[in-house]
């Protein structure tokens, strides 16, 4: 089994391949089928297989330790395969049920894009226009009974179905429930919003998370689910969806945007910015940081962060953790229409 990880690792099969067996054959259907049956649970199936893969981990290091201790090499060897075993089992269950979307084209390749590198004038002129709308959006998002679980809004759904099948996916993906998980904590302390189990493929949320910041979450993480590995290519979809479905989504969507502007442009725009924002996103904006400054561990999420940094780049992701602000050059130099709808090539991919 070692061996068969080994090849699926290092096999040098082209992204156009990966585009057509994987992403747009093998994937989506596998997709709807796991993830409708995790929905159905409340509970993160992810917590199981953790439990599992510890249980199996502290076994076979006990062994090893005890035939090191007893000088019995050949006991240490059983119980270093058993290692090897698991491990190389984890991988292909995380490469052939999600993790091959890595290697997909980048979304670059079905895009219309503007010619020449990302703007700065652009991204503040994007960031006056998150001001615009996070001002008046505010009221709406915030309007008892605007709440509802991500998963059953039929038009955040129906948005972001109708953003893949523009993207060139040919058949929808299932949306996934936000889930609490045991590794809340550590998202609490690394600043993490979420993440997708790649052996489940379900949604796993911080539950700390602010009802305006979810929607947004929900879609990046969907995103994920749809075969978009990369961080950038997942805000950006999740974005596109957010914006075009109803309010709160729409004002979840923009005050991520102008979070992320924020961290990117000079002190004096970003000033400008802060100035023109109203009262309401404005006191929005200090919940979401006094979420994260109080839940920081700053020496775990310098060091998970780092860990997170060696495993993007470890799957062909050359940015990084720095794949998340890169949604801001795809936004800045993507080609849309009046409605946000992304403009493309002429070539597709799945096509």
């Amino acid at each position: 089994m070692a061996a068969v990880a080994a090849v699926v690792a290092l096999a040098p099969v082209s992204s156009a391949g990966i585009d057509r067996w994987f992403w747009a054959g093998v994937y989506p259907p596998l997709q709807r089928v796991v993830t409708r049956i995790t929905n159905l649970v409340p509970l993160a199936l992810f917590d199981l297989l953790l439990a599992g893969t510890a249980l199996v981990v502290l076994v076979s290091i006990a062994r090893l330790v005890r035939a090191a201790s007893r000088r019995k090499p050949a006991t240490m060897l059983v119980a270093a395969g058993h290692l090897v075993l698991c491990a190389s089992f984890l991988y292909l269950w995380f490469a052939g049920l999600w993790g091959l979307n890595y290697r997909k084209s980048p979304i670059e390749a079905v895009l219309a894009l503007r010619p020449g590198p990302a703007d700065a004038h652009a991204v503040v002129a994007l960031g006056q226009r998150a001001v615009e709308q996070a001002n008046g959006l505010h009221l709406a998002a915030h309007t008892p009974g605007a709440e509802r679980a991500e998963w059953r809004n039929a038009r955040l759904r129906s948005s972001f179905d109708a953003t893949l099948s523009r993207l060139g996916r040919r058949s929808p993906i299932e949306p996934g429930r936000l889930k609490h998980s045991v590794i809340g904590p550590y998202f609490r302390w690394t600043g993490v919003d979420g993440m997708i189990s790649p052996f489940t493929l379900e949604v796993l949320a911080n539950p700390d998370l602010l009802p305006f910041e979810r929607p947004f979450v929900a879609a990046h993480e969907w995103g994920h689910l749809a075969g978009y590995a990369d961080e950038a290519e997942a805000s950006f979809v999740g974005w596109v969806a957010c914006v075009r479905a109803d309010q709160p989504s729409q004002y979840s969507a923009w005050l991520y945007l102008l979070w992320q502007i924020r961290g990117e442009v000079a002190p004096p725009d970003r000033a400008a910015l802060d100035k023109a924002l109203a009262t309401g996103p404005r006191a929005d904006m200090t919940a979401v940081a006094e979420r994260l400054r109080r839940g920081a561990a700053p020496t775990l999420q310098r060091a998970s962060w780092a860990a997170y940094d060696s495993y993007l780049k470890a799957n062909r992701v050359e940015e990084g953790v720095r794949s998340y602000s890169r949604v801001l050059e795809l936004l800045t130099t993507a080609q849309f229409e009046d409605d946000w709808r992304p403009r493309l090539r002429d070539s597709k991919i799945g096509s």
